[in-house]
């Protein structure tokens, strides 16, 4: 078998969840270990114009990595198909003792103690400080035995990791629509990178077509907004902080305030669908493509509450330095003007023939045509001024220390 066969089959027994062809489950390799003890080849140096380099082998740390890995693994497949038999102590057990080995392996010290082994808690801190090294592959099989269990915690800890993706979960956005948790699904949107049409359909569905059943998870998410933008505020008035990072404080809040107020429970979710400026556009022409007629108009108004924000609120600007400087991660999931325009458009382009024909889209276009035309007038109006500030700028960077005199 050649080794484009080989990856090609692997590939297809992992998108049929089938990891028990593999003999052992991959891993992320410390190279700090490895690399040290490549040599480069004596012979190679006057014969090739790339030198070869010989030694390479995985360290005993990454063998054992892989080791107590493949061991969790075939343990979790095992009781994944028997869901019935799962028990939280038991697994939690078993989870925490597969972290603590990696720790061990590691060098790190996560907590020695026996009932540490049981503790949620340790598991949660444990994720966060080897995470790196448990792999997609088993992160996954947590996954799914977490949602069997309604560990949302743990299923929250492993989405911010980064660990999850489409390729080697179960349906977990559909688990999590099934199970109304709208706060998980807010952190599918935003940190995984993956998402196929079908899941973003989902996340859509969820928030354009909300279920009575979903509200109080819905709240869950409001609530999060509000601490975020009561944060701001008290950051904004802190007169023990810095005149930066004052300033920035008092941009977040305007900010949040605006992202916050207006907006449906549901709507706030959609916030982290349209926040994020990687999503491809062929993945969201095709999720938009099933929506339903209501649910077009819905998402329709959403974003026209939007434009409608940005021209009432101009200096409401993006503050992507809020996160590391006052901890509101809320500012980086919020729509730029530019990722709206491109939604919409979109939205336009694909549903041209059923929008024309729908009386109730003709009514919100001409808002829309209203809003849009005034800040297509202040972009012309304000564009002189832009021309004189950059000249001011560049003639003030040719004078060197002299200042440029401003009138």
């Amino acid at each position: 078998m050649t080794l484009l066969q080989t990856i090609t089959c692997a590939k297809e027994a992992a998108d049929a969840g089938d990891l028990s062809s593999s003999p052992t489950i991959p891993i992320t390799l410390n190279a700090n270990d490895i690399l040290p003890t490549l040599k480069p080849d004596v012979e190679s140096l006057t014969s090739l114009p790339v030198v070869r380099l010989s030694g390479w082998s995985i360290s005993t740390s990454d063998s054992k990595i892989i080791e107590s890995t493949t061991k969790f693994s075939k343990s979790l497949n095992k009781k994944l198909k028997k869901p019935q038999s799962l028990d939280r102590a038991e697994f939690l057990k078993l989870l925490n003792g597969f972290l603590q080995a990696i720790g061990e392996n590691l060098g790190l010290r996560l907590n020695p103690e026996v009932s540490s082994l049981h503790s949620f808690d340790f598991a949660r801190t444990a994720i966060g400080k080897v995470g790196d090294f448990i792999g997609r592959e088993v992160a996954g099989l947590i996954v799914d035995v977490c949602v069997v269990l309604e560990l949302w915690e743990l299923v929250e800890s492993l989405i911010v990791r980064g660990l999850v993706g489409h390729l080697y979960t179960t349906n977990l956005v559909e688990k999590l629509v099934e199970q109304n948790q709208a706060r998980l699904l807010c952190l599918c949107a935003k940190h995984i990178t993956d998402l196929r049409p079908s899941e973003l359909l989902l996340l859509l569905r969820f928030c354009l077509s909300p279920s009575d059943k979903a509200y109080r998870s819905f709240l869950e998410v409001r609530k999060e907004w509000e601490r975020q933008a009561l944060l701001a505020i008290e950051k904004a008035t802190n007169k023990s902080m810095s005149k930066k990072a004052v300033i920035l404080a008092r941009e977040a809040s305007v900010l949040l305030m605006v992202a916050h107020d207006g907006f449906s429970a549901a709507e706030l979710c959609l916030h982290y669908v349209f926040g994020r400026s990687d999503i491809d556009n062929l993945v969201f022409s095709s999720a938009i493509s099933m929506l339903g007629g209501r649910e077009i108009l819905s998402l329709i108004r959403y974003l026209g509450k939007w434009l409608k924000k940005y021209e009432s609120f101009p200096e409401a600007v993006p503050c992507p330095q809020a996160k590391s400087m006052l901890s509101l991660s809320a500012c980086e999931d919020i729509p730029s003007f530019d990722s709206v325009l491109r939604a919409l458009g979109l939205i336009l382009d694909g549903n041209f023939s059923y929008l024309v024909l729908n009386s109730e889209f003709h009514d919100e276009m001409s808002d829309l045509q209203k809003v849009v035309s005034d800040l297509v007038s202040e972009a012309d109006a304000s564009s002189p001024v832009n021309v004189i500030v950059k000249h001011l700028k560049s003639q003030y960077r040719k004078n060197g220390n002299h200042q440029a005199e401003f009138v």
